[in-house]
């Protein structure tokens, strides 16, 4: 009998409907090849959503999260709703509420992109970033004082705790081994700086790195991470780091992976339920003009179904996005790619089911 799958859909703003769709297609082309099933559930959550009920996320929604074995999600982002709500509301709160602790960003170059990066190719950029997702600058600890007079004081606290990075280091001892390549697994932090925090980060990755003596140790600070990761981008196998750091040096990695239409992650608890989401944004001005580049969502597809266990499907997914961007596709852009949306859902769909034309 075959395994089924609950998957929860968040198809979110913009063209995040229309990226997800596709990424659907692909998952079921992929089931039927691969024999699984999916049973999803559709959820309406995002700006529109927001501006005719005032909801971002209710408790009920997050209790049928629970009873899931992943979700997918689209793109948040509405402009008529003010930047931080829905993020917060939505993004931030499924992460905490469900401990996503991991976040989750290969960082790959694949055959056919252009990086901004000269004399790098494919063989050059292939690497991981973990990012610690539910604690640091981001749990929203500090707060005003005298707030809107000329001595105001703004203070945003960063929450390190021994656990928060034990589990998120272990998790990334674990992928550095997996990944077996050059097994080098670099802390990224400010040890110069940030003396309180990564004290603690460093010693723990260091004592737990005793239990992995078949991983070797790096530590690079994050302005020289942000450098290395330009000027030498081979030099990485897994990057782990708090979230702040984190959520910047993985739009660093998505730019020089050939931009955010291609670059996917995933919000990761290894003992619950998973979220998957293409980096980019909603991209309104895009919406509903059948032009916007599906590859990233399909490719958090992938992502997820590699979490899942389904590893043979995610390889074929992946190396159908190869196929497409090595010969199909001109650009990643948005209305240049020679392709629209759902034509290039199209090819990807049929090379998942071992139909594509050759050339």
């Amino acid at each position: 009998m075959s395994k089924t799958y609950k998957i929860g859909v968040l198809p979110g703003d913009g063209t995040g409907p229309e990226v997800v769709a596709q990424g659907l297609r692909v998952l079921e082309a992929a089931s039927r090849r691969f024999g699984f099933q999916t049973a999803l559930a559709h959820y309406p959550f995002g700006g529109e959503h927001y501006l005719k009920t005032g909801e971002t996320l209710p408790d009920s929604a997050i209790q049928e999260f629970r009873t899931l074995d992943a979700m997918y999600l689209g793109a948040i982002g509405h402009p008529d709703v003010k930047p931080g709500i829905l993020e917060r509301g939505i993004l931030l709160r499924a992460r905490f509420e469900l401990d996503q602790y991991i976040n989750l960003r290969p960082v790959k170059l694949y055959p056919g992109v252009d990086t901004p990066l000269k004399d790098k190719g494919p063989e050059h950029i292939d690497f991981v970033v973990i990012r610690e997702n539910t604690e640091g600058l981001y749990v929203g600890a500090g707060g005003f004082l005298r707030k809107g007079t000329p001595d105001e004081v703004a203070v945003q606290e960063s929450i390190n705790t021994r656990k928060g990075a034990e589990r998120c280091l272990r998790y990334a001892f674990e992928c550095c081994r997996k990944r077996n390549r050059s097994k080098k697994l670099t802390l990224c932090g400010k040890t110069n700086v940030l003396t309180f925090a990564f004290d603690l980060w460093e010693r723990a990755f260091n004592e737990l790195g005793a239990q992995y003596p078949d991983v070797e140790r790096d530590y690079a600070h994050v302005d020289a991470t942000c450098m290395w990761m330009v000027k030498n981008p081979e030099w990485f196998d897994v990057i782990v780091t708090d979230n702040m750091f984190g959520d910047i040096i993985t739009d660093l990695g998505a730019m020089i992976q050939g931009g955010m239409g291609i670059a996917a992650g995933g919000n990761i608890n290894p003992e619950g339920v998973s979220m998957f989401e293409p980096i980019g944004g909603s991209a309104p001005k895009y919406t509903g003009q059948n032009i916007i580049n599906p590859l990233a969502g399909i490719c958090a597809a992938g992502m997820m179904l590699e979490h899942l266990g389904e590893t043979a499907a995610a390889r074929a997914i992946e190396e159908a996005v190869m196929w497409v961007t090595s010969s199909k596709l001109k650009s990643l852009a948005a209305g240049r790619m020679g392709y629209s949306t759902s034509e290039v859902g199209d090819l990807v769909v049929d090379h998942v089911q071992g139909r594509a034309a050759a050339g």
